[in-house]
């Protein structure tokens, strides 16, 4: 039986994930525009911490639950992962959110009154750009109860591997090795998984909030629209902790899938998101996502193989 006060010890760390998403409002607070030089950087800084916890936090602490021989659950899990990623993006590509006429993922569909011109929406090639975004921002500035809920249902599609990766970091909550806070012992991978994550939501935020801010819409609408973004992520976390606690023997295919998931996520969204911004920078933003990536990566690696 999983204890109450650590499901929500866990929900609490999904929830300081999902809170991170509204800092990347903030800055308009402050500033007019956006340094893109600055995001790409972020992103690039995020990418790094993520692929550095997931391989060298999540796949190597899967090894270690492994049976000898051959890691099957680890990578069933690697692949599950991935999967989950590809399959959301499948479905994401069949779902509207506009007006019913309109794939989120139609780069051919008219942007004339839906995104404000003064945004210049691209996309990736892949299904994930700033198109995304601006559709999902449009749609929450609406406040349309059914567009809420079906965006709601898109953002679990797209946030749950996140909260996945979380909720597993905690596997080892409450033995012995682990960073005492408030009367928990609370595993270091987990204190990097919920840093990493909160990291990359902060330029996911503000990628939201770049097209509410066009559309004339107050600053603090605009932090709630980035922390409603990432709302499932306490959701899968508690999820997630509760099967690993309960079914142990499934604890290398939980690090495997949340491993799986987020290096997939960074090669196939935070990385094109991060071109996608600094494609009018000088050098395309290869610089700034190339610094930021080396910047996650030496900061948490340290760190990692202690």
């Amino acid at each position: 039986m999983v204890a109450i006060e650590n499901l929500v010890l866990v929900f609490v760390a999904g929830l300081i994930t999902a809170l991170a998403t509204g800092l990347g409002a903030i800055p308009f607070f402050f500033v007019e525009d956006f340094s893109d030089r600055w995001n790409v950087g972020l992103w690039g800084t995020a990418s790094g911490i993520m692929v550095t916890v997931s391989v060298f936090g999540l796949a190597d602490e899967g090894l270690a639950y492994a049976s000898g021989g051959i890691p099957t659950m680890l990578i069933l899990g690697l692949l599950a992962g991935v999967a989950l990623v590809e399959i959301g993006d499948v479905v994401l590509n069949w779902v509207d959110i506009d007006d019913g006429t309109e794939s989120t993922h139609d780069h051919q569909h008219e942007h004339d009154g839906d995104v404000p011109e003064t945004e210049d929406i691209q996309t990736d090639g892949a299904g994930h750009g700033h198109d995304d975004h601006a559709v999902e921002a449009k749609a929450i500035a609406e406040g349309n109860p059914k567009t809420l809920l079906l965006i709601l249902g898109i953002l679990t599609i797209h946030s749950f591997p996140e909260g996945v990766a979380v909720g597993v970091s905690f596997a080892e909550l409450g033995f012995d090795g682990g960073l005492a806070v408030l009367g928990f012992s609370i595993p270091l991978l987990a204190v990097f998984m919920t840093v990493a994550i909160s990291i990359h939501n902060i330029p996911e935020g503000t990628a939201i909030a770049i097209p509410m801010r066009a559309m004339g819409l107050s600053k603090w609408r605009m932090v709630g629209a980035a922390i409603f973004s990432s709302l499932p992520q306490p959701i899968g976390a508690v999820i997630a902790y509760g099967f690993v606690s309960w079914a142990r023997d499934f604890l290398p295919f939980g690090f495997g899938f949340a491993a799986g998931a987020m290096v997939y996520l960074v090669a196939t969204e935070f990385i094109p998101e991060a071109l996608a911004t600094g494609e009018e920078l000088p050098g395309k933003g290869y610089r700034e996502l190339v610094a930021g990536f080396g910047i996650g990566a030496l900061a948490m690696l340290p760190l990692m193989v202690i």
